[in-house]
């Protein structure tokens, strides 16, 4: 609703725009012309702008519509159907139980959309990205879990404008807001969901930490344990501590038993967030933990964690970040959204994170290139 200015209101002059600003007024009135976008359209020299703009353009419009064809492609299993070669239509709609017309609807939509090709005889194969679904088994578990974001999001404006007590993710996520509420039997999903996805990037942040020089790791937050398994196997040397609340760390444990590594890591159960931390660890890794935090959370945490590590202590934080250059859309945009809707953090850019760090005390702060940088990037820093 529009804010109506009242006389008791301070008047302000006018502000002299500056030559930026009045070429992106011209520039902005300019495209928003009608007449204008089909002149462009048409001259040679602007036509493909104009084209890529408006694919760009329906493309935002469409996007939930080309994810609900992934979601169908997992939900069926049509990646694994088709992993040993093509198939013809008509065998795919009998193996996926779907009427024939309406299994070529989807097999249409998951080749227009690069997630499987056609081939001259008219069998479908799978594609590149179709072919990384099946060596990527987190990402078609995030597509699963996409259901909750969708439900959530069904009224941004809604969302955006009050913070509802209780949304799907916010259920799902129960750390974020109600340790106490974390029993056993509510952590197996979502954690669960952390392990697989984790797996992914653990190998990338790895190949850029320096632990050669360390001699404990102490992972806060650190679910499961998959990123501390990863780092046993490579650093043979080190001993290794995960802090978790105690249902995930109990799960941890067992999961370090079954791998043979449970003479190797001890596991915490506690939080971040009330609890005092092990100490004893001259490295700590915060691995997609600090922006599923608020401020008010996580200053202190940089803060605690400073406390814990001894003199030359290494810090790491491992996660997507915001102004990832190639990968915007992802810091901002979805994770923006995702956490809002969770209730707890943020997307923060690597120049946040190093000013958060220098407030808690940290030196040698760095930025370490890792191989996907938008699924994770990777800042160290030191306790002086």
């Amino acid at each position: 609703m529009p804010v109506a200015i009242t006389e008791t209101e301070p008047r302000t002059a006018p502000r002299r725009r500056g030559w930026r600003e009045r070429w992106l007024a011209f520039r902005n009135g300019t495209v928003a012309s009608t007449a204008f976008q089909r002149w462009a359209a048409g001259f040679p020299l602007t036509r493909g702008i104009a084209r890529r703009n408006t694919r760009a353009l329906f493309d935002l419009c469409a996007g939930f519509v080309y994810a609900q064809v992934l979601f169908a492609c997992v939900r069926l299993d049509l990646f694994r159907l088709l992993e040993a070669g093509p198939l013809a239509p008509d065998v795919i709609a009998r193996r996926l139980d779907l009427p024939q017309e309406r299994a070529l609807t989807l097999l249409k939509a998951a080749a227009a959309l690069d997630l499987l090709t056609r081939l001259p005889d008219g069998r479908f194969g799978l594609a590149d990205l179709g072919a990384a679904m099946i060596g990527n088994p987190s990402i078609a578990a995030m597509v699963e879990h996409h259901t909750m974001l969708y439900a959530d999001l069904a009224d941004p404006v809604a969302l955006l404008r009050e913070r509802p007590e209780r949304t799907r993710l916010s259920s799902y996520w129960p750390y974020a807001e109600d340790r106490a509420a974390v029993a056993p039997e509510s952590v197996a999903a979502y954690s669960g969901l952390m392990a697989a996805s984790q797996a992914m990037i653990a190998g990338d942040v790895l190949d850029a930490l320096p632990l050669s020089d360390r001699s404990c790791l102490m992972d806060v937050g650190g679910g499961e344990g998959v990123f501390l398994a990863q780092a046993a196997r490579r650093h043979p040397h080190l001993s290794l501590r995960l802090l978790d609340l105690p249902p995930v760390a109990e799960r941890a444990r067992a999961r370090f038993e079954s791998a043979g590594l449970g003479g190797r890591v001890t596991c915490h159960g506690g939080s971040f967030r009330d609890d005092a931390l092990p100490q004893g660890a001259d490295a700590v890794s915060l691995v997609r933990v600090v922006h599923d935090h608020d401020d008010i959370v996580i200053e202190p945490l940089l803060s605690a964690v400073h406390a814990a590590l001894p003199p030359g202590g290494l810090l790491a934080i491992a996660e997507p970040m915001a102004g990832t250059p190639g990968a915007e859309p992802i810091g901002d945009a979805y994770f923006g959204f995702y956490l809002m809707a969770m209730g707890s953090g943020r997307p923060r850019t690597a120049a946040e994170l190093s000013a958060m760090l220098t407030r808690a005390g940290f030196v040698d702060i760095r930025e370490r290139p890792t191989r996907r940088p938008l699924l994770a990037r990777l800042i160290t820093a030191k306790r002086a």
